[in-house]
Parts: structure tokens; C-alpha cells; sequence
């Protein structure tokens, strides 16, 4: 249960002070690796559409959050003396295969890949981009990824 306590607090942390809409969807870390992260949004009411799957705002806010909490631990352990660094996502791509009737978990595998766009971002101080490819998944009813979703990473680190 308190596994990610220090990761999870985090996230809250920051969603509510800067993302409201992220705080209210209540995302939570259940894996944290090297290389890969999992966070599960619930399956509850504010994050339902119409039809009672979860919402595509939802699903979109996951794959946001999966993407960048990767990276955002990778700049916060940048030294203050090669600067401070700041990400955004340049542009997205989805793909709604099948509706997500259940907690959804969103999976970002890319750590290894936004690693080396970190270290090139520190090392030239220059806006550097990639893609990052987020799979959502709803574990409880199938093992096939509900949605897939391609971000374009940008980063930049500034010198102190």
C-alpha cells in the first residue's frame, strides 16, 4: 500500500498546486523501475463519459502523466550546477482501440530513451524532442492495451 508513498505524494503534490484537473482524477503510481512506470487512474464517476467508459480526457490526462513523470524524475536529479530543465509535450497522437470499462492503468516503457534525451538536453542546453509511446490498459478484464498513444517529448535544460 505505501510502497510509492514518496512518489505518489509527489504526484498529488504537483497535480494539485498545478493540474487540479489531474488531482481530482485521482492517478495513482502502482510501478516505478528504472525504465518504466504504471500509473492507475480509477474507474469512478468524474472520470466516466456518458456511455460509462472512461472518459477520453481521462485516458489522454493518463498517458500525460505516465509520459512525463519519467522525465520529471530524471530533471529533478540534475545537478543545480548544469541548470534547471523543464518539459512539455509538443504534440499527441491517440488511438481509442476499446473501452475502458475499469481502473485503467497506464504503462510508459521509454525511461532508456528519455534518459539519453535528458543527458543530450543538459549537455547542449538546447530544446531536444522524442517520441514516448504510452499503452493504457484496463488488467482487470483483458490483458490487450484499451489505448495507445504517442507524445512528443520536449525537454530543455537552462544553465544556471
Amino acid at each position: 500500500m505505501f510502497k510509492y508513498f514518496k512518489e505518489n505524494f509527489y504526484l498529488k503534490a504537483f497535480a494539485f498546486t498545478k493540474v487540479p484537473h489531474l488531482f481530482h482524477a485521482g492517478p495513482q503510481i502502482v510501478a516505478l523501475e528504472k525504465n518504466s512506470v504504471t500509473i492507475r487512474f480509477p474507474y469512478q464517476r468524474r472520470n466516466l463519459n456518458h456511455l460509462g467508459s472512461m472518459y477520453f480526457g481521462t485516458l489522454c490526462m493518463g498517458a500525460d502523466a505516465a509520459g512525463g513523470i519519467l522525465a520529471q524524475r530524471l530533471l529533478d536529479e540534475i545537478p543545480k550546477s548544469k541548470g534547471k530543465g523543464s518539459l512539455i509535450f509538443k504534440d499527441f497522437q491517440a488511438k481509442f482501440l476499446k473501452r475502458a470499462m475499469g481502473p485503467t492503468e497506464f504503462v510508459c516503457s521509454d525511461g532508456e530513451k528519455i534518459r539519453d534525451l535528458v543527458a543530450r538536453a543538459v549537455e547542449s542546453h538546447e530544446r531536444v524532442e522524442c517520441p514516448v509511446i504510452v499503452k493504457a490498459y484496463v488488467p482487470q478484464l483483458e490483458s490487450d492495451p484499451v489505448a495507445e498513444f504517442i507524445l512528443t517529448l520536449s525537454i530543455k535544460v537552462k544553465s544556471s
